[in-house]
């Protein structure tokens, strides 16, 4: 008798607290677009498998142009309609301009000077008002990065003839050409080239070879699939060691920064030019007249936004 009377109050307290669970979710839980149902700790995150954006095309034809996903514990609206896509992008970015910041990012502070992540405030403005009056704006009034690379065409053909001479000794010397790392070489040494007037990635120089090394491995811990986004509680654990790695990546970036700042720093003050001005004379003279408009860590901060986020800036 004692026995059944315990399985009837654990069946009615079960009841209870699911009847309870449901209520409270549907009271206060936000309305959310349709979405497949997610399991349980993982939510939907299988669902989306080896190649994401063909998974999400998929399930749009189900579930609509606007639909919500669980991944792991984060809630995602997924937009897929040109026109939904204008809504939140154009017509609403103010609303929407918030965004969930992924845990590598945080490596070195990071997301506190970055103009990137920064939330839409005072420090974002004051960021975004020095890209489009010194940097982003058309020339000749500053140093666009696209239209520079645009514009300096001399710098072009010279990079371009690099690469086809870079090439031509490969096939002299019997070996592979590496296409993706030469076109890859290149093209960092067009953005060094733009803001500190040096090639960075001289593929016949060790330390050159290891910072081309480093870009890619940060893009490529950048493009990892990364737990502690799904479940912010891993992230002093970081099981799989991406916010570590970056920090290391991150903290040999601003060395070599550190170093051609300072070099430059020692040309301005011995009346030397390093010929047209770049994106670093720039910031520094902006630095000069206000320090507190931007200091040599927020620059820092920008030229590696600079080199990783050339054209999503613009």
């Amino acid at each position: 008798m004692e026995f059944f009377s315990l399985v009837l109050y654990l069946l009615l307290t079960t009841t209870l607290l699911t009847l309870l669970s449901l209520l409270t979710r549907s009271r206060v839980g936000p309305k959310l677009p349709p979405g497949p149902a997610p399991l349980p700790v993982v939510g939907n995150l299988l669902k989306l498998g080896d190649m994401p954006h063909k998974s999400l095309a998929e399930l749009a034809k189900i579930h609509g142009p606007i639909m919500s996903l669980k991944l792991g514990r984060k809630t995602a609206v997924v937009i897929s309609s040109p026109a939904l896509a204008k809504e939140v992008l154009q017509n609403q970015d103010l609303a929407f301009s918030s965004r969930t910041i992924p845990n590598a990012a945080h490596a070195h502070d990071h997301d506190k000077y970055s103009v990137v992540w920064l939330p839409v405030a005072d420090r974002w403005r004051s960021l975004r008002k020095i890209m489009n009056s010194h940097i982003f704006s058309d020339p000749p009034c500053a140093l666009d990065l696209v239209s520079r690379l645009d514009a300096n065409q001399n710098l072009r053909q010279k990079k371009v003839q690099e690469l086809i001479d870079y090439a031509g000794k490969c096939c002299q010397d019997g070996i592979a050409v590496d296409i993706g790392g030469g076109v890859f070489t290149t093209s960092l040494n067009l953005l060094s080239n733009t803001i500190f007037s040096v090639d960075i990635a001289n593929p016949n120089q060790d330390s050159a070879k290891q910072f081309r090394d480093l870009v890619w491995q940060i893009m490529v811990e950048v493009g990892k699939p990364n737990l502690v986004d799904y479940f912010p509680a891993l992230a002093k654990i970081d099981p799989q060691g991406v916010r570590s790695r970056m920090t290391d990546y991150f903290e040999k970036m601003f060395e070599l920064f550190g170093r051609l700042i300072d070099e430059r720093l020692e040309l301005r003050r011995l009346g030397e030019s390093c010929g047209e001005k770049d994106v670093i004379d720039i910031l520094l003279n902006i630095s000069e007249e206000n320090n507190e408009e931007i200091d040599r860590t927020q620059i820092e901060h920008l030229c590696l936004v600079c080199i990783f986020f050339p054209r999503s800036l613009h």
